[in-house]
């Protein structure tokens, strides 16, 4: 595919949900028809998302797999030439998965919603919300200016606040307004950061900043400092690292099942990106400075969110399921940031890859915790437990089953694409960049070692109790008959049609992740290899 068109790919890609956005908020979507008006706007936000993904994955057809280093489908214009802020757009190995699962995951979630609309009020304000943050996420992974990622890193905020805050469950305004102060207070420093590079180095174009012969040149050891301790604030609050999370648990808990999902699968991935194509190649002293650090809270982020995990599964009645993925979050985006963090190509691989595998297998667990809810009406570990009675796999075969293969996915099995990503970025800290601190390293692979047995441990708990009826209270004592329950187990509907539309994708995918990983690292390491290299 030619230039021209690959170049008008990638801007349909960014403006169709704002275009989308508007539209559904006028008076009757152009062109649909349902059986009433709400029914008509969902099937708008259907429809526009759903050409976004098939032009995103047009994108992926015709991206030159032979060099997938080079930045294609590229645009630059002038926008504020008084300030060096132009409307540059493109995408290479390192961007373009990001931007086919953000498309993929929206896809899903407007079709999710379209069979089971959230409780709240009407769904235009919800369709057009959806479609805003689509677009801001898109655009942080194809822009190719600092400013222009940074509006784009702030233009998710406000659709993802009134998701959690209109359209959440319990304590949705405190976990609202949790989300937007933590993350806006992380993103003024970050700006600092931002015009730092920008005011020094006289250009705010990513590309040129990423050549050592370039701008980047006339950046100090002290402004690469500076620069990065003002920007890692930022990234870490929206990846989120340890201790800057707190705000991930209570938003995920409150928030709706599309909201979680697309938090969990695309918006913590910004922090991450960022991380990859700002810190590493523009500010690479400052970054090797502050490496041994941001591995140091990584490793700590991993076994604490093991734990914390632990502490929910053991905690009886206050073990909600959706808090504890949100604290598995945490834990696995320690190894993403453990791999950037080791400088190396290999680790830095690593990173992206299970940047990919989480959005595909936690997308999937928050997909089918919110339907659990739906069907018994809480998402705590005890009821679900006593609700499902004799096994969920019993109850709804097909739920438990893929339930099940969720939660054996996040463990990070081999053959699945929790596993690839993991291990990578273990091996980048086992040998990382020259001059940092090998011993040092190791200590922070171990400790993620020791995260992965934590993860095992908590994980299988969980499918024992919830799929396999394993409520405490209901055992029998060795040699005992089996303690009979007082009343019969509650009917639980089996996965249905639109489920099944709405699911499959995520679990094929990763599955095939984990099976054919040379498809997402044959586009990654070139790129990485000429990122970490100065983009020579």
């Amino acid at each position: 595919m030619n230039h021209t068109a690959l170049q008008y790919l990638l801007a349909a890609v960014v403006v169709l949900p704002l275009l989308g956005a508007v539209a559904a908020l006028l008076p009757a979507p152009p062109g649909l028809k349902g059986r009433n008006p709400d029914q008509a706007v969902l099937r708008h936000g259907v429809t526009v998302t759903g050409v976004v993904l098939v032009a995103a994955v047009a994108l992926a057809a015709g991206f030159d797999r032979g060099h997938p280093a080079r930045m294609q489908a590229t645009t630059d214009i002038s926008w504020i030439p008084a300030l060096h802020i132009r409307i540059h757009l493109g995408v290479d190995g390192i961007s373009l998965p990001l931007v086919v699962l953000t498309a993929l995951l929206t896809f899903l979630c407007a079709l999710y919603s379209y069979f089971k609309m959230p409780t709240g009020p009407s769904p235009k304000a919800f369709v057009s919300l959806l479609l805003v943050l689509e677009a801001g996420t898109l655009a942080t992974f194809a822009v190719l200016d600092l400013m222009l990622f940074f509006l784009a890193f702030e233009m998710v905020l406000i659709p993802m606040y009134f998701l959690i805050a209109r359209w959440g469950g319990a304590g949705k305004q405190a976990a609202a307004w949790k989300f937007i102060l933590f993350t806006l207070l992380g993103s003024v420093v970050m700006l600092l950061g931002l015009l730092l590079i920008g005011v020094k180095s006289g250009t705010f174009d990513m590309v040129a900043l990423a050549t050592d012969n370039g701008p980047k040149a006339q950046l100090s050891h002290t402004v690469q400092l500076l620069a990065v301790l003002a920007i890692g604030i930022g990234l870490a609050v929206k990846s989120p690292m340890w201790p800057l999370h707190s705000w991930l648990p209570d938003a995920h808990t409150a928030a709706p099942t599309v909201g979680s999902v697309l938090l969990a699968g695309v918006l913590l991935k910004m922090g991450t990106y960022g991380f990859v194509r700002i810190a590493l190649p523009i500010t690479p002293e400052g970054m090797h400075t502050f490496a041994p650090y941001l591995a140091a809270f990584a490793a700590i982020g991993i076994i604490y969110g093991s734990l914390a995990c632990l502490a929910l599964v053991r905690n009886g009645a206050k073990g909600d399921l959706k808090r504890l993925i949100a604290y598995s979050s945490v834990g696995h985006m320690g190894f993403v940031l453990l791999g950037i963090a080791s400088m190396t190509p290999t680790g830095v691989n690593g990173a992206l890859f299970a940047n990919i595998a989480h959005g595909l297998i936690t997308g999937l667990l928050f997909f089918m915790v919110g339907a659990l809810k739906d069907r018994t009406g809480s998402t705590d570990l005890d009821a679900l437990a006593g609700t499902t009675g004799a096994a969920l796999y019993g109850r709804a075969p097909r739920f438990g089953g893929l339930l099940a293969f969720g939660a054996v996915a996040s463990l990070g099995i081999p053959g699945l694409a929790g596993f690839w990503g993991e291990m990578l970025a273990m091996f980048g800290a086992f040998r990382p960049a020259a001059g940092l601190s090998r011993a040092a390293f190791l200590t922070f692979m171990v400790l993620a070692g020791l995260g992965t047995l934590l993860t095992a441990a908590y994980l299988l708990l969980v499918v024992r109790r919830v799929c396999m009826g394993g409520h405490l209270a209901a055992q029998a004592a060795p040699g005992e008959e089996p303690v009979p329950a007082e009343e019969p187990a509650p009917v639980i509907p089996d996965i249905a049609r639109h489920e099944y539309a709405a699911w499959s994708p995520l679990a094929v995918l990763t599955v095939l992740a984990g099976l054919w990983p040379a498809a997402l690292l044959g586009l990654t390491n070139p790129a990485v290899q000429q990122l970490l290299g100065g983009g020579k």
